[in-house]
């Protein structure tokens, strides 16, 4: 399954460098709730993967929240995410 990487969570004064909002094509958050616990990875241009985990649903509106093992650049947003059942895809 793809989803579309939306924004960094962030509050007032601080943005969390690894914590990712992600839009999976749901509506509403118990839809979301669903992803909890799975695997998501980004790859760049260059072929670099980084991987990351969904922790928890993001508001009323079927968005998540991933956190990633380290910060994605700046240039992942708006990009594709990759999600999955468990690490590299594999079952």
């Amino acid at each position: 399954m793809k989803g579309i990487l939306v924004q960094f969570r962030r509050s007032r004064h601080r943005i969390h460098e690894r914590h990712y909002l992600i839009d999976l094509g749901c509506t509403t958050r118990e839809e979301a709730k669903k992803y909890v616990g799975k695997q998501v990875s980004w790859k760049s241009s260059a072929g670099k993967v980084i991987l990351g985990k969904i922790s928890d649903a993001h508001g009323n509106n079927g968005v998540v929240r991933a956190i990633f093992e380290k910060g994605l650049p700046g240039q992942a947003m708006t990009d594709e995410i990759e999600v999955s059942d468990s690490v590299g895809g594999k079952k």
